[in-house]
């Protein structure tokens, strides 16, 4: 079997399937496959835009003029009415992704924030502004819903994991746009300072409805939904150049046949309930719940939305510098969150978690003591040191919390619950973003730097947490990492069943062959 060898520094089943000669830039259907996940990526654009726009907003006094000078619980509410729209879309979601598929529902969500975007920035009032960002939260559910499950069950193997670690990575890159567009407005003296941001956040959304029902649905939805054959010929033509009988195709269509059908025999309840049924899935619902709580609870949201008030409380209360800086910490984020993203399968995701929980609490804690010793004597150089600390907080928050905690999420679900659990997961980010956006900016007025001192226990918890519950998961194929958590019986089993059945159709087809020779030589 020509050029079919194991990988190097792979533990994974799959690894003597892999052609280590095809990469993902000497390959066209690898190029076009990673085209299409591209497109999916970028829905976490339109988040990461969206909190830094309203961070650069904040700084624009177009904006405060043209809102009536927004603070306290109103200026709460224009932050947190996107996540608020984000949990009215949640009960529907994952219905719509395992009803129509993945690809429709990324469609369906984007068609609502075109519209929404629109009306944005059209807006003529609060009541307006705060209506579309409702709106754009509503669409967000159902793209953000399906997009990193179809990123996960579309890639190739050796890909998925830096690829779905991708997704929130780029949450960046829509918060860099923001944030220096929002840096290039601000000298417009007009309210197309703030509606010319406004109206970019729409740029994903355009693109995705406009391309997203050509890409591949997910072999996974369609060998639930009967369509075998789509299926196969969809895994054989991205990941093996449209042979159908190549043995990694073959593995990875037979386990995920044994992984939907041990699903649907062994654990057939698939309704919310079965979410805390069995101990795999409690064990799976702990950690998801506590990351997405520990995403949003890490001392980050004060940066996120509120840095203006922080900067004003250190001393740097000019427009100009608080949007450059601000723009500069967003390109900062990217290039961690990227680098950790290819780095997930070299390190693990356990020892990337620990050592981000770790860094975080010791720069968290730095921030406190320059923050405090600003407030109490007015050193410049402490207010400065704040916002170094701030760019070495994220640096170690980028290394673990924006790259793994959707591809993690999505990667430990079985397939039968990947919808409803990632749904969970969002929901619970939601809730905690709409408690940090309504109490950060009061806490911060209240309790100044001493506010700090609460994220800085939370986070020596978060390292004991993780500690005891991450369980690690690098080098797995998607069913044998999801099976992980149902014990090694399951994981055998599962891994066992597509081993046979590849060898079944290799044997078979080796037959034909032998079968066609004979026959040849007969006539001859």
């Amino acid at each position: 079997m020509g050029g079919v060898t194991a990988v190097s520094g792979q533990g994974a089943s799959f690894a003597h399937l892999i052609d280590e000669r095809k990469k993902w830039y000497n390959n066209r259907r690898l190029i076009a496959l990673n085209a299409w996940i591209v497109l999916l990526l970028i829905t976490s654009s339109t988040n990461g835009y969206d909190g830094s726009m309203m961070n650069g907003l904040q700084s624009l006094s177009q904006w405060e003029t043209a809102f009536n000078y927004p603070s306290g619980s109103k200026l709460g509410l224009l932050n947190a009415i996107q996540n608020i729209g984000s949990l009215a879309g949640y009960p529907f979601a994952p219905y719509m992704s395992d009803g129509i598929g993945r690809r429709k529902t990324v469609f369906f969500g984007a068609t609502i924030m075109c519209v929404a975007t629109a009306i944005q920035t059209a807006s003529q009032s609060v009541g307006m502004f705060i209506g579309a960002r409702f709106l754009i939260g509503f669409g967000l559910t159902f793209a953000a819903n399906s997009a990193p499950m179809l990123v996960t069950e579309i890639s190739y193997p050796t890909y998925r994991a830096p690829l779905t670690s991708l997704y929130n990575s780029l949450w960046y890159s829509g918060s860099i746009v923001a944030a220096w567009t929002t840096y290039g407005t601000f000298q417009i003296n007009s309210s197309w300072a703030w509606r010319l941001p406004s109206l970019l956040q729409g740029l994903p959304s355009i693109l995705q409805f406009t391309l997203v029902l050509f890409a591949p649905e997910s072999p996974r939805w369609l060998i639930k939904n009967g369509r075998e054959a789509e299926a196969l010929k969809t895994l054989a033509y991205y990941h093996a150049d449209s042979n159908e009988q190549d043995p990694l195709v073959l593995y990875e269509f037979e386990e995920i046949k044994a992984a939907i059908e041990y699903d649907r025999t062994v654990a057939s309840n698939v309704g919310w309930k079965s979410l805390v049924t069995t101990p795999g899935n409690r064990k799976r619902m702990r950690i998801i719940v506590a990351l997405a709580f520990f995403s949003q609870w890490s001392g980050n949201g004060l940066v996120s939305y509120y840095l203006s008030k922080v900067f004003d409380q250190i001393g740097i209360t000019g427009s100009g510098t608080q949007l450059l800086i601000n723009g500069i910490l967003q390109i900062w984020n990217l290039g961690w969150a990227v680098f950790a993203s290819f780095m997930v399968n070299r390190l693990g995701r356990r020892f990337l978690f620990l050592l981000s929980a770790a860094l975080m609490t010791l720069f968290y804690m730095a921030q406190a003591i320059c923050f405090a010793e600003y407030s109490e004597h007015g050193h410049a150089a402490a207010g400065h040191a704040v916002i170094a600390f701030i760019f070495l907080f994220y640096a170690a928050y980028d290394i673990a919390f924006t790259p793994l905690i959707v591809s993690y999420t999505v990667e430990i679900l079985p397939y039968n619950i990947r919808a409803k659990g990632f749904n969970v997961f969002n929901f619970v980010i939601s809730v905690t973003l709409i408690f940090n956006q309504y109490v950060n900016p009061i806490a911060l007025d209240a309790l100044s730097w001493k506010y700090y001192l609460v994220y800085v226990c939370w986070l020596a918890v978060e390292f004991i947490y993780l500690w005891f519950f991450l369980i690690e998961t690098k080098n797995r194929t998607l069913e044998e990492t999801a099976a992980l958590f149902d014990g090694d019986d399951v994981l055998e089993q599962i891994a066992n069943r597509a081993e046979v059945a590849r060898d079944v159709y290799e044997d078979g087809s080796s037959e034909k062959k032998s079968f066609g020779a004979d026959n040849e030589v007969s006539r001859a």
